[in-house]
C-alpha cells in the first residue's frame, strides 16, 4: 500500500528532476518536457532528456528547492546520445541575484545528495 507524502519540502532524492521549455533561435516557444540533472554548477547544468536538444537553442529551466522555484535561461552548448537518452550541456545566460542565491542552495543540495548516493550500500 502506498503512503501519501506529507513532507512540505522537496525530497533530496527527487532533487535531480526539473522541467524545461525549449526556445528556438527566434525566441519562439517549442517543446515543454522534463529532464534530470546529471551535474550542476552556478554557471550551468548537465541535463539528461528523453528527446534530443539542438545546440544553440535556449531553454527556460525551472528548478525548485524547498519553497523556492526559479526559472533559469540557458543556451545548449553540446549534446550527445547516451544509453537511449540524450545528455546536453547548458550554460546559464540570465539569472537574478535572488535566483543565484537559490541556485547556490540547489547546487549545494545536489552535491550533498550525490555524495550520499555514492556512499549508500547496494546502490
Amino acid at each position: 500500500m502506498k503512503t501519501r507524502e506529507h513532507r512540505k519540502f522537496i525530497r533530496y532524492d527527487a532533487l535531480h528532476l526539473l522541467d524545461y521549455l525549449v526556445l528556438d533561435e527566434e525566441g519562439k516557444t517549442g517543446d515543454y518536457s522534463m529532464g534530470r540533472t546529471i551535474d550542476v554548477s552556478i554557471d550551468g547544468i548537465k541535463l539528461e532528456t528523453v528527446y534530443p536538444l539542438k545546440v544553440g537553442n535556449h531553454l527556460v529551466i525551472t528548478v525548485g528547492l524547498e519553497d523556492d522555484l526559479i526559472n533559469l535561461e540557458g543556451r545548449i552548448t553540446h549534446t550527445a546520445p547516451r544509453d537511449g537518452r540524450f545528455v546536453s550541456g547548458v550554460t546559464f545566460l540570465k539569472i537574478t541575484k535572488n535566483g543565484r542565491r537559490i541556485l547556490g542552495k540547489y547546487v549545494e543540495a545536489f552535491r550533498k545528495r550525490k555524495s550520499e548516493m555514492i556512499r549508500e550500500p547496494g546502490e
